[in-house]
């Protein structure tokens, strides 16, 4: 019997797509379902990347590309993060991906071996465990519950960069909570790592401009510059610009993470499509209104959410400034039932919610963190209300 190679045992479905598969199967049915599920923006860029990308394929050259990333990408990419205050960096620090997630998986290839420890704070977005996992890899996880914010300590930094991790990994803001480090936060986590040179830092912060109340970005590279040579930063287009489907992930770090990584894309994707390329450099280089104008649309909506659950006794939610999710502690809810489903948990709670209320959300433990759940706020406004309103009234009728 002819067998698949062993890693395939390791590797897992992603969680959150399997909750929007329902949902969809739900709604193919005639039922009528509201999707806080799945992380996508639901709004589309701007013109000026749909001309560009037009452009591009009038005078396409049908030609392979650079397998690091065409320069004029580079070049556009170099200056969104100046913008952000990362400077000091070139071409030769870059490299690219079909999407971040694609970027992760590479950057596990290039610096973990079978064996090696990756560390990173619990909620986690659930693709840290599933990459970790296939690489075989051993995973430390930094629980961080809702009682402190959902935000990784001094101490607890410290006392797993004791264990000497190969990696840390570390997501700001986040995905599932939406919590945002402050500049003091990040600044006091900095100090801990420069104790421990030994290991790879990589900073996944594909939501660094989709931060609410004034809150500015902020790395530890930024905080202590001696860190650049072994950090790197990940980012994507796929959240700012509305473009989850056209797939351009990208990295900044030391140079021999960046030839690594090239060297691997030389090696299956070999480039990054011509079109996808313009589109891309028009959205960092053109117009920025419509990713500010989203940005309060999502701040508004993250009230009227934190406003909705707060009416709901028992539930438990730091309150988020970034991104577009909330990760409320709904454990106040297991050992309860609704219409005789008993709700052990928050798969259970999950599974209810659905069925008898057509309300999708991704169960926390997907995330690491069991006692909450997922609610991405971007379907379109008019259902954001009538879907919170179905969750107080699940709620509500809990025996």
């Amino acid at each position: 019997m002819l067998k698949l190679a062993g890693r395939m045992g390791r590797a897992k479905p992603s969680a959150i797509m399997a909750v929007a598969e329902k949902a969809k199967k739900l709604k193919a049915t005639g039922r009528d379902v509201i999707s806080f599920s799945i992380g996508v923006p639901n709004f589309l860029p701007g013109e000026h990347v749909y001309q560009a990308a037009r452009d591009a394929l009038a005078k396409d050259s049908g030609q392979y590309g650079s397998n690091r990333g065409a320069d004029a990408l580079l070049d556009a990419f170099l200056k969104h993060m100046e913008q952000l205050g990362l400077t000091g960096y070139t071409r030769a620090n870059l490299s690219t991906g079909i999407g971040a997630k694609h970027v992760l998986y590479n950057l596990a290839e290039v610096l973990l071996d079978e064996g090696d420890t990756i560390a990173f704070p619990a909620p986690y977005w659930t693709s840290y465990v599933d990459i970790a996992e296939i690489v075989n890899a051993r995973i430390l996880e930094l629980p961080c519950p809702a009682s402190q914010d959902y935000k990784l300590t001094v101490e607890q930094l410290d006392a797993a960069l004791a264990t000497r991790p190969k990696v840390f990994l570390f997501n700001n803001p986040s995905n599932p909570t939406g919590m945002v480090y402050t500049k003091d936060e990040v600044i006091a986590l900095a100090e801990v790592l420069v104790k421990y040179p030994d290991t790879w830092i990589i900073t996944d912060d594909i939501y660094n401009r989709m931060l609410f109340d004034g809150l500015e970005y902020y790395n530890f590279v930024q905080a202590r510059p001696e860190l650049r040579e072994r950090t790197v930063f990940v980012d994507s287009l796929s959240k700012t610009y509305g473009m989850p489907g056209w797939r351009v992930g990208f990295m900044a770090g030391p140079e021999s993470v960046a030839q690594a990584v090239t060297t691997l894309n030389s090696n299956h994707i070999t480039n990054i499509p011509e079109v996808t390329t313009a589109a891309a450099i028009a959205a960092l280089s053109g117009p920025q209104d419509v990713t500010e104008a989203k940005n309060l649309e999502f701040q508004g909506k993250r009230d009227q959410v934190m406003a909705a659950l707060a009416a709901i006794p028992g539930v438990v939610c730091p309150r988020p400034q970034g991104a577009f999710y909330v990760f409320p502690d709904i454990s106040c809810a297991f050992g309860k039932s609704h219409n005789g489903a008993v709700i052990n948990n928050d798969i259970d709670f999950c599974s209810a919610l659905l069925e008898a209320k057509g309300v999708a959300c991704v169960p926390g433990s997907a995330f690491g963190e069991p006692r909450a759940l997922r609610i991405s706020y971007t379907c379109p406004t008019p259902q954001l209300a009538p879907g919170m309103q179905r969750i107080q009234e699940f709620f509500a009728e809990l025996v």
